[in-house]
């Protein structure tokens, strides 16, 4: 690698995805800006565990760094870093192309759907978070989890936790921190190291198939604990 090519890979690693040729616009009308579940075998698309059992699983993902704030633990080794192919959205026109997308799918699947927010990214700003909210409201048969590497006290991550408590059969979110979970509104996605009370992910152990048949990241509230990627 010359000097300047390594100079470039560590200037873009820091401030967006290491492939930004794999960002695509919401704005192209032939996009499917929420992924069906089945392209991703971690996650699968029919949910067959308890809750929210019968719904269809889709995914969104942002584009990594752009998105994150930078305290996220995997700033540097996030594993966006090893997936060349995946399509990152950018924020520009989002919104309105989820929305979109969602009122067609609700009307596709007459028990709803789940979103697994975000495969890569973040919440990116405390609009981007309300906007999950309007979503909720709007669409009954919506449900949201995922992660975020948001501190809970900061302004965006405050929100997050209050819609955990206001909307707690249709939205968890879970901290990226090595935490017990103690508090309200307040579940965790840990690392492997940690020793406290927790399950480790039955994907990543093989005992399940995928998120769909599983379900545990939203219905129990102990921390999870994920394998080192």
């Amino acid at each position: 690698m010359t000097r300047l090519r390594a100079y470039v890979t560590i200037y873009s690693m820091k401030t967006t995805t290491v492939f930004p040729k794999s960002i695509k616009s919401p704005l192209v009308p032939s996009y499917q800006v929420l992924k069906k579940g089945s392209n991703n075998k971690k996650l699968g698309f029919k949910i067959t565990s308890n809750k929210w059992e019968g719904k269809n699983l889709y995914s969104l993902t942002l584009t990594e760094r752009d998105t994150c704030p930078e305290s996220c633990h995997h700033w540097e080794d996030c594993y966006g870093n090893n997936m060349p192919f995946a399509h990152r959205f950018n924020t520009l026109g989002l919104v309105q192309a989820v929305e979109e997308q969602i009122a067609t799918l609700v009307k596709k699947h007459p028990k709803g759907i789940v979103i697994r927010l975000h495969v890569l990214g973040d919440f990116y700003s405390f609009d981007y978070v309300r906007f999950w909210e309007d979503m909720l409201l709007k669409f009954p048969t919506l449900c949201v989890f995922g992660y975020t590497a948001r501190e809970h006290d900061s302004v965006i991550g405050a929100y997050i936790q209050f819609m955990n408590i206001q909307y707690p059969e249709r939205f968890v979110i879970r901290f990226s921190r090595s935490n017990e979970t103690k508090r309200i509104g307040l579940w965790y996605a840990a690392e492997e190291t940690f020793t406290g009370p927790a399950f480790t992910c039955p994907e990543q152990t093989g005992k399940l198939d995928s998120c769909a048949s599983c379900g545990l990241c939203w219905t129990a509230p102990k921390t999870v604990r994920f394998l080192s990627h």
